[in-house]
């Protein structure tokens, strides 16, 4: 992880609006028939409020066609639909306010954002995993 965003949505009751600081650690393998990748990944993030998280979050990707022309770089190769890259998220942080999502699963669906003359990036749609007593 190089840079990004975390952004909550404006009904999540715990307000995270944080970019990505420094750099982190991408751990990502192929599994040995070449048709999944397994992702861990580490970072860091500040909040606008200047909180600091940690996050952690390990997933698989499913290697589709079109996956493999993005990552061996082709020339047609085109943004990604959401349903072939899930993750597990976790966060931790000493600031009290964003303390709670300690205590929360997230899970996330991504894709790959192919724009020509930029890097390709990652986006990922994340939700809270709960139950309504």
């Amino acid at each position: 992880m190089v840079g990004g965003s975390i952004k909550s949505h404006p009904d999540f009751p715990i307000a995270v609006d944080a970019t990505l600081t420094g750099v982190g650690n991408d751990y990502i393998r192929n599994d040995p028939d070449g048709k999944r990748m397994r992702l861990n990944a580490h970072g860091t993030a500040k909040d606008k409020s200047g909180a600091l998280l940690y996050l952690n979050y390990t997933g698989i990707i499913d290697i589709t066609e079109g996956l493999a022309k993005i990552l061996g770089g082709a020339p047609d190769a085109k943004t990604t639909d959401f349903g072939n890259s899930f993750i597990e998220m976790r966060f931790e942080t000493g600031d009290g306010k964003l303390k709670a999502l300690e205590e929360n699963t997230f899970v996330g669906a991504g894709r790959f954002l192919v724009e020509q003359g930029k890097p390709t990036t990652v986006e990922y749609r994340v939700s809270k995993v709960g139950w309504r007593s």
